[in-house]
């Protein structure tokens, strides 16, 4: 498994490098150069939603109670928080990243491994920091736009962030050793996560008439605001971020 592990944050750093070639060479269409072969893996990505992943997660979003729900997502979000709160501290947010050690700390205890969000009842709310806005951060350019099959949208700066994120997650390393644990814990995570975005199902299929597109501005637009932390202005690679202007039919002009 720890093989594995190196292996995909090595082919991380590759599809990085790509990017950043990819930006340097000013692509006609800098944010997604790639959209032929995006496009396609999107509809793979839809396909694979629509037959097995959303399924699933309607059965355990009618079958699971509310409180198991916020249980399970907590237990995930608690173990992410170590690198949450990492990328804090990598960014210069020394009080963000202390604030993010004792959720995690009290989480873990007091919250018994996460069950219980303790923490924010203290007021200790959690960030959303991760290891490809520390690139961001750090100057790193976001490279091209990249649709993955059951990972969603990403960049090659995320994407490459995502696997460093993913490699410090302590639950990996807890379970290397049990296969079918292991395995369980990323089936539940991934339901879970995809019954949390059940509500936006129909707003996105009433609000586009292409749903990539949709998809790729929001993700871009939200990943640009995220590494600004929301506040005005534009971040050094947001000159490439589309907006979602939907194609439109004119009207027909009445015969005379």
């Amino acid at each position: 498994m720890k093989q594995n592990r190196n292996l995909l944050v090595a082919l991380c750093a590759a599809v990085l490098l790509g990017g950043c070639a990819s930006n340097a060479q000013r692509a006609p269409i800098a944010a997604d150069p790639l959209e032929g072969v995006n496009r396609a893996l999107f509809s793979v990505h839809e396909g694979i939603d629509k037959v097995a992943l959303k399924p699933l997660a309607q059965g355990y979003d009618a079958a699971v109670p509310l409180p198991a729900k916020m249980g399970i997502g907590n237990f995930f979000g608690n173990f992410r928080g170590i690198a949450r709160s990492g990328n804090a501290f990598l960014q210069g947010k020394g009080e963000e990243g202390m604030n993010g050690l004792a959720r995690l700390f009290i989480n873990s205890t007091v919250g018994i491994f996460g069950l219980f969000d303790v923490a924010s009842e203290m007021g200790l709310y959690e960030g959303e920091e991760d290891f490809g806005q520390t690139l961001a951060v750090w100057g790193v350019p976001s490279g091209p736009y990249l649709f993955v099959p059951l990972l969603g949208p990403n960049t090659g700066r995320d994407l490459a962030g995502w696997g460093v994120d993913q490699y410090v997650n302590p639950l990996g390393h807890q379970v290397d050793d049990q296969p079918a644990l292991r395995n369980s814990l990323v089936g539940v995570s991934a339901v879970h996560l995809r019954a949390t975005l059940l509500p936006t199902d129909q707003l996105i299929e009433e609000a586009s008439l292409d749903k990539y597109a949709y998809i790729r501005a929001a993700y871009l637009q939200r990943r640009a605001s995220m590494v600004r932390d929301g506040k005005p202005g534009a971040a050094e690679d947001e000159e490439n971020v589309p907006v979602y202007e939907p194609e439109t039919t004119p009207a027909a002009t009445p015969a005379e």
